[in-house]
């Protein structure tokens, strides 16, 4: 639309310039009028030149724009100069930097070896995949958590530098904090963040099966989580699927606030089939189509996050042994209970039974109903599932509903 605004005021300066004294048929112009007419001549000129300047300048910028708008990162500005974790370093300032790679300090190994006393059993947070997850304490008693990381085979090694590489260019309250790394031989290490309460997994199916979360406590941790999601999903360019969406690991902090974490899985283009891309995720949380076609997309992300809701409303495991050879996962056995009000309230957490509003359980029911649909396209977008929470989750806890302290 600009290029033909921009088209059409170059013809009008073309046929004012071109004859610009014209005198109307039968009328002879004198002078004071031909003087008048030379000065609006100009004075159109002259405003239709920078205008026509002023687009050309805005269609520039735009095409510049647009281009690079494709190609973006999803670093922030502070991350392009290497200054994302200048906030962080200052705290450490003793420990040995032995280099950087790409903006992410690389911890000497001998400082995280001292600092997770030699990595004791007694100091392990979790295990994953290839490895396990210490606490350790640096400098002005900062406490950490460090991913240690087995790396003899490609996978883990590819894991380990899409975990750096997409977290080095992420910042956001709810996707956990990157602080460094490290490299040892055929191990590599990953220095976040410590978060205090440890994962949602251990505190819903954990001895304390759930005690500790409240309803509201609940919905702050499912609002979280899809905050985050809509940050890789909306914001990230190329968008960021996570592809390993479940709640062992969605990490909360001393404030029970929720971050997403283990970006080893993640990738920036949902367009792949399974004949490029190996099949991964958890049993219980990955997608339908995924699993039998290899389509991924944001959807399958949703899908997961359905899962996780329905933990956090029943208290269930996504997987469930019946037998030793049989196994029923949460959305099978859950649904056709889920969409009858009857019988929704006998399947809640009994932890949570009882203590919220009805009407915000059948909300919360339908959600999760929406996002574990077999059908992709039938699932709502993250955005839409944030706004559906936010209602139900008190202002104190970074929602916009007003209830007393003890619903």
């Amino acid at each position: 639309m600009k290029m033909n605004l921009l088209f059409m005021l170059l013809i009008l300066l073309h046929h004012v310039a071109a004859d610009p004294l014209a005198p109307s048929p039968g009328i002879e112009a004198g002078k004071e009028q031909q003087r008048l007419h030379k000065n609006v001549v100009i004075a159109l000129v002259v405003a239709t030149t920078a205008l026509v300047f002023t687009f050309l300048c805005l269609w520039i910028y735009r095409t510049k724009y647009t281009t690079k708008s494709k190609t973006i990162n999803v670093q922030s500005p502070d991350a392009e100069k290497g200054l994302t974790l200048a906030p962080l370093q200052s705290k450490f300032s003793s420990i040995k930097i032995v280099g950087m790679k790409g903006s992410v300090p690389i911890i000497d190994y001998k400082q995280l070896e001292k600092t997770t006393d030699n990595f004791q059993e007694s100091n392990i947070l979790g295990e994953g995949g290839f490895g396990c997850v210490y606490k350790a304490r640096l400098d002005h008693n900062l406490e950490v958590a460090v991913k240690r990381l087995h790396c003899e085979t490609q996978n883990a090694e590819r894991e380990f530098e899409n975990e750096v590489n997409l977290l080095s260019k992420i910042q956001h309250p709810n996707i956990i904090s990157l602080l460094g790394c490290s490299i040892d031989g055929d191990t590599r290490f990953i220095v976040y963040e410590l978060m205090h309460n440890g994962s949602l997994e251990a505190l819903l199916h954990g001895p304390s099966h759930g005690s500790a979360l409240t309803w509201h406590m609940r919905m702050k941790i499912a609002l979280d989580t899809a905050r985050g999601l809509e940050y890789l999903h909306e914001n990230c360019y190329p968008a960021v699927i996570h592809r390993d969406m479940k709640s062992s690991n969605i990490l909360l902090d001393a404030n029970f606030n929720a971050k997403l974490s283990d970006f080893g899985l993640a990738i920036t283009d949902g367009s792949q089939s399974k004949k490029n891309i190996k099949l991964s995720g958890t049993l219980g949380y990955v997608a339908p189509e995924y699993l039998l076609d290899g389509k991924l997309s944001d959807k399958s992300d949703v899908y997961a996050f359905g899962v996780v809701l329905l933990e956090l409303l029943l208290g269930r495991k996504p997987v469930e042994k019946l037998a030793p050879a049989q196994c029923q996962s949460i959305v099978t056995w859950a649904m056709p209970q889920l969409t009858d009000r009857s019988k929704l309230p006998n399947i809640v957490d009994p932890v949570i039974k009882h203590t919220m509003d009805p009407k915000h359980l059948y909300q919360v029911a339908a959600v999760a109903v929406l996002c574990v649909q077999p059908e992709p396209s039938y699932r709502p977008l993250i955005t839409d599932v944030l706004h559906s929470l936010v209602p139900l989750v008190p202002i104190e806890l970074g929602g916009t509903l007003r209830a007393s302290p003890h619903k």
